[in-house]
Parts: C-alpha cells; structure tokens; sequence
C-alpha cells in the first residue's frame, strides 16, 4: 500500500495530548503547591488553557477550535469551584470518554466509522472513502482500538474519581493522554494496514467503482 503517512502524522497525535493533559496536569501542580486549594489549581489551569489558545492561534489554527478547548477547561475548573472537590475537574473528563464510547459503538455498527470520518475530513475527501468497501471495512475494524482506548480511559478515572484522588486522576490524565495517543494511532494503523488488500493505493486514493450506466431502452 503506497502510503507513506501514518495515523499520528495525519491526525496530529501528539499536539492532540498535549492540549488534553497540560491543562490537568496545571490544575493538580496549583492544588498541590498551594495546600490543596482548588482556586489555585482552577487559575493554573485556565493559565495553561489560555497559553495553549494563544500559541495554536499563532500557528495558524482556526480560533472557534481554540476557544472551544478553552472554554471546556473553564467549565470543568467551574465545576470544581462550585461542588468545593477537586475530583470534579475531571468530572466532564470522564463523561466525554464515557460518550465518546458509546458514540464510537454506535457509529461502527451503523457503518459509518468515526476514523473514517475525521480520517477522511483531514483529506479532504468528505465520505468518498465510504464507497470504497476495503476502506469502510479496515476504518470499521480500526475505530474498536479507539473504543477500546475510551474504555481503558473510563476504567481508570472512574475509581480514582469514586476515591476523591484528584492528585492520582492528574497523574492518570497525564499517562493516559500521551502515551495511549499514540498507542492507538500505531494499533489501529496497524489495523487498518493489515486490513487492506496488498495492492490497494492507501487512504489517499479509494477505490471507488464507476456507476453502471443504464442502457438506454
């Protein structure tokens, strides 16, 4: 397959955890060094948030996605000002990865993969790639590692969260963002390589079949 790209260079793996993490990990750097005070760890990581927004503003990336990621750490450092536990700043964390799982399952089995779809999205392909059957099979195959990466999100700040250990949740995000990133882009890369014939031209190129043209009566 002629594809020299993989799923980390095309989806931009690595900035995607960078801006998941640091946020978190400001917010338990802020509740640790002031004595547990959840206001100093709510202001460190709305500082993190924000100087992420300004950097990716400044390397070209589209404000509205920016300000959305800005605004998701605000409300989550809202929550945890309001309900006085520092636990639920992760609170909207887990419920996004408990989404995204079944949002995920949902999309596979009614054939229309996520992974195909940003895949195809960054392309620029819209959902041509959906008329190639090698392509839908090998993106379908690939979005259960993402599933699976949601899972594993879940079944490791769900007890920590039950716990009050917001210090261990921050440390969880941390190992959980970067590293699996980049986990799950190899697997499921590696998914849908293997799942593909051995002379298909890659993600860039679907087969899609000519429509048969009706003779005329």
């Amino acid at each position: 397959m002629a594809q020299p790209e993989s799923l980390a260079e095309l989806l931009n793996g690595r900035r995607a955890a960078v801006d998941a993490s640091l946020p978190a990990v400001g917010f338990v750097v802020g509740l640790v060094a002031f004595g547990q005070s959840i206001w100093a760890g709510a202001i460190v990581a709305v500082i993190c948030a924000a100087g992420l927004s300004v950097w990716r503003v400044r390397k070209g990336d589209k404000p509205r996605a920016v300000l959305i990621g800005l605004f998701v750490v605000c409300v989550a450092a809202l929550i945890a000002l309001w309900t006085g536990k520092a636990e639920n700043f992760f609170l909207l964390q887990i419920f996004s990865n408990g989404a995204s799982i079944l949002a995920w399952i949902i999309s596979i089995v009614i054939r229309w993969p996520f992974l195909g779809l940003v895949v195809g999205g960054v392309l620029g392909q819209r959902t041509r790639w959906r008329r190639d059957p090698a392509l839908l099979k090998a993106y379908s195959r690939g979005s259960w590692v993402w599933v699976m990466q949601y899972v594993i999100r879940v079944a490791v700040f769900l007890p920590l969260y039950q716990a009050g250990q917001a210090e261990a949740l921050g440390v969880a995000r941390l190992a959980l963002s970067g590293p699996l990133v980049a986990a799950c882009l190899a697997v499921s890369w590696w998914v849908i390589r293997r799942n593909l014939p051995p002379d298909h031209p890659g993600l860039r190129h679907p087969v899609v079949a000519e429509p048969v043209q009706k003779a005329a009566s």
